[in-house]
């Protein structure tokens, strides 16, 4: 887990692929993001995260550093105030070069944590999506979420009304065989700082293990 940036109010990470943000269920669940940050900061406040990233999911993640620093950025995702763009690998070539998902989902009871396209009782859930380049069965695109839904992009990716296509190493939604396989990165966030009001953006560089894409992936994804 790398720091990309710590002041006396939050601290921003880099989460890899595989670890929780915050502590699951049993002893073997308890390594995640907020109890590393806490080690790392121990004057942190005791519950940090302000927004989670799935455990498959990788990318920039901010925690509030204070208890008033925490409020004011729960505040910012729960009214929609933050930016956050996500890099993908999808398994498919799609022929449209971007366009928007709107699907409402909610979380199957009986199959947790799976969730399901429910156009009565679903949640709203609006995503913008953009073409980045397709390559061997594979297509590579940049996702922008107008809206903060559990697993959103994963069900609009593979849903048969959405893009139809799952990410690559999405081990409920696709292929995928168990954790740090899903190609999901989110590569961008921008939201104010809860002590100055300026706004603020973080950039969180590709995984390694994307790297093996070659040329096309580096001039594709790295901005």
């Amino acid at each position: 887990m790398k720091i990309l940036h710590s002041d006396k109010d939050i601290i921003v990470v880099n989460k890899p692929s595989g670890l929780l943000s915050v502590p699951g269920k049993g002893p073997e669940n308890q390594d995640c993001v907020t109890e590393r940050v806490k080690e790392l900061f121990p004057d942190c406040h005791h519950y940090p995260a302000a927004h989670r990233l799935d455990m498959d999911t990788s990318g920039v993640m901010v925690l509030g550093r204070t208890e008033e620093s925490y409020k004011h950025l729960c505040a910012q995702f729960r009214e929609r105030q933050t930016k956050k763009r996500y890099f993908a690998v999808l398994q498919g070539e799609l022929k449209e070069q971007g366009g928007v998902v709107d699907l409402p989902i909610r979380m199957d009871p009986l199959n947790r944590p799976y969730q399901v396209y429910d156009p009565v009782d679903g949640k709203k859930s609006i995503t913008h999506w953009d073409l980045l380049g397709t390559h061997g069965g594979l297509s590579f695109v940049e996702f922008t979420p107008h809206t903060g839904r559990s697993h959103q992009l994963r069900v609009h990716s593979s849903h048969e009304l959405g893009l139809g296509a799952p990410i690559l190493g999405d081990r409920l939604y696709g292929n995928g065989t168990g954790p740090g396989q899903l190609f999901l990165h989110a590569h961008y966030l921008c939201f104010f700082h809860p002590q100055t009001g300026e706004e603020v953006e973080f950039h969180a560089e590709i995984p390694r293990r994307w790297r093996h894409w070659g040329l096309f992936f580096e001039k594709k994804f790295r901005k």
